[in-house]
């Protein structure tokens, strides 16, 4: 093998362009690939900004023509030469007008056959690629990701420290939250049988960081969450986080405009249109049937509760009559794709996720066909169909239910398929939306009781104040979530920082002072100490990446990503550990079967 002794990389290969011809170049890489034509070599060279091509021909030294010979796929070389004008041109690469005249090679690593090719738009089964994720991360597709995840990082950073911003690393071993369920549990060697926590989110620490004095919070944080898996979650994960002092919901909101509009301007050139625009939360489930909609695209839901009330179909009237809803949406030109087959796969779809049935209308050249037109008059029909703005060729799909909420978020969910399904979803438009007005507390099913919808330190509404004893399903907090392109992109609030409404929220939360201080005890107290108004919010970095590039996983856009059951194929992790460290835990194994 052979070593770097008197050469110095001078260029990447990538960067090198026309104008260098006649410049002495040293260039580092990996073989793309070599093609031997005889008396002619050809060696494309591959780094993080691009391939070049090396040539060799009759006039290199015969030592170096062998070497060139030699050389396979993924071998590492470093290569000296002269840039010169290309006989024949590529077009299709940024260096394709020119090529190395190699006087010098060094092969500094030989390769064996890799499991894979290195290529754009690999065709590879990703557990394999993930298993080999160091040559996974050699092809030019996801090296852009990374890099462009490290732009946005950089114009991240740059924006917070123009606009006054600290950056504090708060603690990664912390006592564990609330959501302790949630938790990722370190269990302590020096103190046998307590545990820390790996942090959620550094929201306790960046408040502390208000009342220290700091004022301006920011940090790129990582955070964890042992929960299932999704294409837009994973176990471990990255937040741009802020925190602001002496502030109101407008200045947050607009510190968190100014930071997509540069970021978006810098990176990828594209203007924002600023103010963004704004939804309450009530308003986006009316509308869309969810708290993130995706509005690149209408399908809007409409109300038939004063058609539905009074119709001769007792599915409809008697979801109205018990306080429930009738909601529906029209997908245009709809017939053509949902056949009466697949209209009883959707069936099957929203059965699954709350709905009782699906009811539906098709509009075809040949006529109207129903799964309730018969229980309808025709002056009931013609209503529902005028508030549908249904025409030939549209289907109708509507949901009554009982519960409001899952009559809209059932059509949510379809409306969000229905437009998957008829493709009508713009690939290179950016819809940025905040949602406003969050409900404080939220029902839990299992529970059996108001949990908060953020978390306990979300101040609620001035309004609101008067109803929280009362009717807590009427309260609304100064919460505030960024939506792009239907994924939740951030949330934040303005918090709590008086000790009274603070602990009055605990007790409508269910938690007793004795709980809620051991728990909270320490942030309570720093309250104590004069606690400025603050509020902040979190910025899924990861996701972020993820739909600005339009990828479909986040796992595109993170290095060593976990797949869907947590594991890391490459190092085989989690893994089990030795009976002496357990030992030294004080720990024992409890094998659950399951």
């Amino acid at each position: 093998m052979d070593n770097m002794s008197g050469l110095k990389r001078t260029d990447y290969c990538g960067t090198l362009r026309a104008s260098d011809i006649g410049r002495r170049v040293v260039v580092c890489g990996w073989v793309q690939r070599q093609r031997d034509l005889g008396s002619l070599i050809f060696v494309d060279l591959r780094d993080r900004t691009g391939i070049l091509q090396l040539a060799f021909d009759e006039s290199t030294e015969k030592e170096v023509f062998d070497k060139a010979f030699s050389v396979r796929g993924e071998y590492v070389l470093m290569a000296a030469g002269t840039v010169r004008e290309r006989s024949s041109k590529n077009p299709e690469i940024p260096t394709g007008d020119i090529e190395i005249e190699v006087d010098d090679l060094r092969v500094l690593a030989k390769s064996e056959t890799p499991p894979f090719e290195i290529v754009e738009n690999s065709t590879t089964g990703e557990n394999t690629r993930l298993k080999y994720r160091y040559l996974d991360l050699r092809r030019p597709d996801l090296q852009k990701n990374i890099l462009f995840r490290h732009k946005i990082a950089k114009v991240t950073r740059d924006y917070f420290d123009e606009n006054g911003f600290v950056e504090i690393e708060t603690p990664m071993l912390i006592k564990s939250t609330p959501e302790g369920a949630r938790d990722f549990l370190v269990p302590s060697r020096i103190h046998n049988g307590t545990f820390y926590a790996l942090p959620q989110s550094p929201q306790l620490y960046k408040q502390l960081s208000m009342v220290a004095g700091f004022d301006r919070y920011m940090q790129i944080a990582r955070c964890f969450r042992d929960e299932d898996l999704r294409a837009d979650r994973q176990p471990e994960f990255t937040q741009i986080d802020i925190e602001m002092s002496f502030v109101d919901m407008e200045d947050v909101l607009a510190m968190g405009e100014g930071y997509i509009s540069r970021v978006f301007k810098e990176v990828l050139g594209v203007d924002v249109a600023l103010p963004l625009p704004r939804l309450t939360y009530n308003e986006a489930m009316e509308r869309y049937g969810s708290d993130k909609p995706d509005t690149r695209y209408a399908m809007e839901i409409f109300n038939l509760d004063d058609i539905a009330g009074s119709c001769g179909f007792s599915v409809f009237s008697s979801a109205v009559s018990g306080g429930g809803t009738v909601r529906g949406i029209t997908v245009e030109n709809g017939a053509s794709v949902f056949t009466r087959k697949e209209i009883d796969k959707q069936t099957e779809i929203v059965k699954g996720i709350g709905a009782k049935g699906l009811a539906w209308i098709r509009l075809t050249p040949d006529g109207m066909t129903s799964s309730f037109g018969k229980f309808l008059s025709e002056e009931e029909m013609n209503a529902l169909l005028e508030r549908s703005g249904a025409k030939t060729g549209d289907v109708v799909f509507i949901v009554a239910d009982a519960k409001k909420n899952t009559a809209l978020s059932v059509l949510g969910l379809l409306r969000a398929d229905c437009a998957a399904r008829m493709n009508i979803i713009p690939k290179d438009k950016y819809n940025l939306l905040w949602i406003v007005e969050f409900p404080f507390f939220e029902w839990d099913e299992e529970a059996g009781q108001f949990v908060a919808m953020h978390h306990p330190f979300t101040s609620p509404l001035d309004e609101c104040l008067e109803y929280l004893e009362s009717d807590k399903a009427a309260v609304r907090a100064k919460a505030y979530d960024m939506v792009l392109n239907g994924i939740e992109l951030s949330s934040g609030s303005i918090r709590i920082t008086d000790p009274v409404l603070q602990k009055r929220m605990f007790n409508l939360l269910g938690l007793s002072d004795e709980v809620a201080y051991r728990k909270f005890g320490y942030l309570t107290d720093a309250f104590k100490y004069g606690a400025p108004p603050h509020g902040g919010m979190g910025i899924g970095l990861d996701r972020l990446v993820m739909q600005m590039l339009g990828c479909e996983s986040l796992r595109d856009v993170i290095a060593y990503p976990k797949l869907q059951n947590a594991s890391e194929p490459m190092t085989d992790c989690p893994a089990e550990v030795d009976e002496i460290q357990l030992n030294e835990l004080g720990i024992g194994l409890v094998k659950n079967d399951k």
